[in-house]
């Protein structure tokens, strides 16, 4: 049997317990409902194993395969090795700990968690540029879009997005662009001097979803620029 994914909305104790009871369950099925319109479109999202509502609990498909977070270099500060024990009893001994050199490309990092396929960056990039505008042709708003938020499937390298927690249908052209100003945001923080790998996303997205990205494109800079004054004024 395939493992699943278990997420569990813990109660709020904050919250009167009827109102904590409504809230979960809305929110439950919000998510589930998201991910089925997902997966009927055809988005890559993990498939749905189970819906607990009286336990605040969603069983999703377990993806094996690396966050797109560990695949992008992180810029000049990104470890360049990590840390390896041979066995459990090894934390226990007092002697010079091992240490193996991390990958620093992403064909060997995709490797390192047991991808079966080679894959470039250019690869990637177009893969999450697609998802992205697959997901913005049926009307769905991710709202939390980062690498970490993105696996690679290691046995065939398809590209899915996971946490739908804060997503919602919009039909709207700001809210798509706020979308992507987000991912693009979060791409400076996670991946600094990342701006070539952001515009090749928006490139596969831009051909992805087609007549749309005029519209998108125009909003986006609009996004871009509140951004920056918001930034200026502190």
């Amino acid at each position: 049997m395939a493992d699943i994914l278990f997420k569990h909305r813990f109660p709020k104790r904050y919250r009167h317990p009827t109102l904590d009871a409504t809230l979960t369950r809305q929110r439950l099925i919000g998510e589930a409902r998201t991910i089925m319109k997902c997966l009927r479109a055809g988005v890559n999202v993990p498939g749905i194993r189970l819906v607990d509502t009286s336990e605040g609990c969603l069983g999703l498909e377990f993806i094996e395969g690396p966050p797109v977070r560990y695949l992008i270099p992180a810029g000049t500060d990104e470890p360049r090795y990590r840390l390896i024990f041979h066995n459990e009893e090894d934390e226990n001994e007092e002697e010079e700990p091992d240490y193996e050199e991390i990958p620093d490309t992403i064909g060997a990092r995709a490797a390192d968690w047991g991808c079966v396929n080679d894959i470039s960056m250019e690869t990637l990039l177009e893969k999450i540029g697609v998802e992205i505008a697959k997901l913005h042709m049926i009307d769905i708003i991710h709202g939390d879009l980062t690498t970490s938020n993105m696996l690679l499937r290691a046995s065939n390298n398809d590209l899915v997005l996971i946490d739908f927690g804060l997503a919602y249908h919009s039909t709207l052209v700001e809210d798509k662009a706020v979308d992507l100003y987000v991912l693009e945001r979060a791409f400076a923080s996670t991946h600094p001097d990342s701006e070539s790998l952001f515009a090749s996303i928006l490139a596969a997205y831009a051909d992805r979803i087609g007549k749309d990205w005029g519209q998108i494109k125009k909003r986006l800079d609009e996004v871009r620029l509140r951004g920056r004054k918001r930034s200026m004024v502190g």
